[in-house]
Formats: structure tokens, C-alpha cells, sequence
């Protein structure tokens, strides 16, 4: 499925996007900030496209005028997500790569994730985790309506191998009157 908003188009993720995924997610700050180990060769990006990226309701992020992919949206259901999500719930999870950062393209695809979410899928609620100190991604949720629920002082992150404080936000889905 393909979704769109005015500046970006959602598309799935393609074995092609190796290079620019590698390109992006080599950078320390994307992935220590999300949860995951830098990519350490194209051939690392292939092998996360084809295992993680490649599920239902997992865009990669392009811009619509250049059509330039810049990082990665998704929407989590039941055990995928890291939220204690009900069957009627979700986990939004998003990446921007650095180069456009500051640009409002995260919270730009998260609104529309946000959209489909409740309009197409009927959840009741969705939620957005951010590592303690991830000061950016917060802002994201707070521009597209999350507010803050509970912190979670010792989480796991098995791709890092290590703890984390994870503050999780939580946005219910418009009454319908």
C-alpha cells in the first residue's frame, strides 16, 4: 500500500533501497537513537530490508518532488509492538535520515500513519516510544497529539543489548459523534 501527503510518498520498502538505507543508517545517531545497531555494510541494509522492513505496514519515507527517500514509518500491531498494546491498538515507530532533519517530515508521516490508522484499521488508540534524552522524537508526538503515559526505567532493547529508559506516549482515537 502506498499512502501520500503533501510533500512525501509512503511506499513499501524495496531490495533497491539497500544503498541509500546503508547510506542513512550507518550514522550512529539514527540507529542508537531507534533502537538498533548501525548498518555495517550494504549488505547488512539488504538483509534488514528483506527481515524487518519488508512486513505489512512498514513504509519507507520519499519525498514526493525528488522522490529521495529520507527514512522509515511504520505501524506496529499486537506482539510486534514494544507498547503494551491491546488487539485495538498500535505503535507508531519512525526514523528521519540526518541531511533532513529539522524539515518536519516525521511528524508530516506520522500524521498520516495516524490517519490510516484510525480511519482504515478502526484502532482505538495508538502509541510512540522514545529513549530517554531523544528530544526530537518527543516533539514529534507532542506535535501530533501523543501525551506522555508511562516510563518504563529499565527496558531492554535486545538490538543494543543493553537497558534503556523508554518514555512511551499514547494518543486515543477521535470520538466519532
Amino acid at each position: 500500500m502506498i499512502l501520500y501527503t503533501e510533500r512525501l510518498i509512503l511506499r513499501p520498502w524495496q531490495e533497491s533501497d539497500a544503498d541509500i538505507l546503508y547510506l542513512h543508517a550507518r550514522d550512529p545517531e539514527i540507529g542508537l537513537r531507534c533502537g538498533w545497531m548501525p548498518h555495517t555494510s550494504r549488505e547488512n541494509s539488504l538483509e534488514v530490508i528483506r527481515t524487518v522492513l519488508a512486513r505489512p505496514n512498514c513504509w519507507a519515507i520519499t519525498r514526493k518532488a525528488s522522490g529521495v527517500l529520507i527514512g522509515s514509518v511504520s505501524l506496529m500491531r499486537g506482539e510486534a509492538g514494544h507498547a503494551p498494546l491491546s488487539d485495538t491498538e498500535g505503535e507508531i515507530g519512525y526514523w528521519i535520515a540526518r541531511p533532513h532533519w529539522g524539515k518536519g517530515y516525521a511528524c508530516e508521516a506520522a500524521q498520516r500513519i495516524i490517519r490510516y490508522a484510525f480511519g482504515e484499521l478502526s484502532c482505538t488508540a495508538l502509541w510512540c516510544g522514545y529513549f530517554d534524552g531523544n528530544v526530537q522524537s518527543r516533539r514529534v508526538g507532542e506535535k501530533c497529539g501523543f501525551t506522555y503515559h508511562h516510563t518504563n526505567p529499565l527496558e531492554f532493547i535486545s538490538q543494543l543489548g543493553c537497558h534503556k529508559i523508554v518514555h512511551y506516549t499514547k494518543l486515543c482515537a477521535p470520538n466519532k459523534t
